[in-house]
């Protein structure tokens, strides 16, 4: 794809450096394996190596220009000759993203971007269901990938700048004019959302995660943040989820930039208010307030939070241009993201199951409390906690747990390095006085959960969502929560497969 771009020098690039603005640029690389002759190679600052090491191995591969920090280029002091231009940046990160967007030029004409702990995925799936069913080309980028208008596989929720901007170009070509797009606290720390020219931003909630990157709470809020104090321009809207606790703090960092505010909630304050919503067992009715008017729909969509982000989507809609009627009228066709409260299975006795993403303390405690007004008998729950991670949010998604279900299953959930029964041990000391089955085989844990349903009863199955393998050591094995709940039903209920 990046054929599609003629060469450019430095200087169109946006990378000025005395003698060497007019070397022209063949492509961009941020892993030295595939630098190609003339490539700008990316050496940036890692969590484990600087990008400086490899600088070396992109010359031997005629990189012809190198962007990196001072740390970058004292590292490669030795190879770095003259011979090869060196565009040194304080923040190499923040160039890269816009050297990207200038490379590639092309990006649809409609994009947004939602952050948040929970309901990215969700959000940026709605709107693009939305946008889709009010006629345009639209696609969602994110965990699932690229979905919609145009399809493509992704390694990260925010690839990096160069994925980032090759897929906006390509999904331009395509002939799609509608993007939502996930940013997560890793892509926005890193600046990968950078260059992309946003129309609107969502926040939907902010809770424990990703302490094991970010040195502590405040630094966490602070990369969320940055998609409305540095990434989303002056005269973006921005869409705020006033019901959670950072809400207000995240709103006036919005009104600060000067940015259109649009807020949703249950608070009297909200522009879009929830004013109430009716569960049964298999969606939801919501009645909501715009603009002085009442609006009352029933969504097919399972548990209490997914109002909240159908209405952050709904305002991602209407903050972009869309007619607001016409986005209420189609929210009733709102469709579940895969792993997101997906329905998977449904027993003789008529209980269910269902499999969602909840991986957070609070994202499991919210689950499972969404859930419980469409359960008429017991909650019960399969989870675990993932290895080489936040070990601090072990015992705490134990507590969410007991808190909260009624039959407590403890598996295993991605163990990578650790040593699963370590993990599983860290979770059940978050249940000190509940009663809990520790199956470390995740199939087995769902089999035995399945098996206990009785009617009117409810199981959740946590933590791996829309994921299709199992990452134990280095290794990958093929699993996923969906087929292996289908698989349990039919084995219990004698239906064969």
């Amino acid at each position: 794809m990046q054929t599609r771009a003629r060469t450019k020098t430095l200087a169109e690039l946006g990378l000025t450096i005395p003698g060497g603005a007019e070397t022209r640029i063949t492509g961009l690389s941020v892993d030295s394996r595939d630098v190609k002759e003339g490539h700008l190679f990316a050496a940036l600052p890692g969590t484990n190596l600087h990008g400086g090491e490899f600088i070396q191995y992109a010359l031997r591969m005629k990189a012809g220009a190198i962007l990196t920090d001072r740390e970058g280029a004292d590292i490669a002091a030795d190879v770095l000759t003259g011979d090869v231009p060196v565009v040194i940046a304080e923040d190499p990160r923040e160039t890269l993203a816009f050297t990207a967007a200038l490379w590639f030029e092309a990006q649809p004409e409609v994009q947004v971007a939602v952050t948040g702990t929970n309901g990215k995925t969700s959000v940026a799936s709605f709107t693009r269901q939305l946008w889709t069913e009010m006629g345009a080309a639209a696609v969602s980028v994110g965990t699932t990938g690229v979905e919609g208008a145009y399809t493509a596989r992704l390694h990260h929720t925010t690839p990096e700048p160069i994925t980032l901007h090759r897929v906006l170009a390509e999904a331009a070509d395509e002939g799609v004019t509608h993007v939502a797009m996930e940013a997560s606290s890793h892509g926005l720390a890193q600046k990968r959302v950078d260059g992309v020219r946003l129309r609107a931003a969502g926040f939907t909630n902010l809770s424990q995660d990703h302490l094991d990157y970010h040195a502590d709470f405040e630094e966490y809020f602070a990369a969320k943040a940055g998609l409305f104090d540095r990434v989303l321009p002056e005269d973006g809207t921005a869409v705020i989820n006033l019901d959670d606790a950072y809400g207000p703090r995240m709103a006036e960092i919005a009104e600060d930039r000067g940015q259109d505010l649009l807020t949703i909630g249950r608070t009297s304050e909200a522009m879009l208010q929830i004013l109430g919503q009716r569960y049964d067992a298999t969606g939801q009715e919501l009645r909501f307030e715009w603009a002085g008017r009442i609006h009352q729909i029933r969504m097919g969509l399972i548990g209490g939070f997914q109002a909240e982000n159908a209405l952050v989507a709904a305002g991602l809609c209407i903050g972009t241009g869309a007619d607001p009627q016409e986005v209420f009228d189609t929210l009733p066709m709102l469709e579940t993201v895969r792993g997101r409260m997906q329905f998977a299975a449904r027993r003789d006795n008529q209980a269910a199951v269902f499999v969602d993403y909840a991986h957070t303390p609070d994202a499991l405690a919210t689950a499972l409390k969404a859930i419980r007004p469409h359960v008429l008998g017991r909650l019960i729950v399969v989870f675990g906690a993932g290895g080489d991670r936040d070990t601090a949010k072990r015992p705490m998604m134990g507590r969410a747990a007991m808190d909260h279900a009624d039959v407590i299953f403890v598996t295993d959930d991605n163990p990578r390095s650790e040593d699963p029964d370590l993990i599983r041990r860290e979770i059940i000391g978050g249940i000190p006085s509940g009663e809990y089955t520790e199956v470390g085989d995740r199939a087995e844990a769902i089999l035995r959960a399945v098996d206990a349903l009785g009617p009117g009863d409810t199981l959740l199955i946590a933590g791996k969502g829309h994921e299709t393998g199992q990452e134990i050591g280095d290794t990958i094995l093929p699993f996923d929560d969906v087929e292996q709940a289908s698989v349990a039903v039919a084995a219990l209920d004698g239906k064969g497969l």
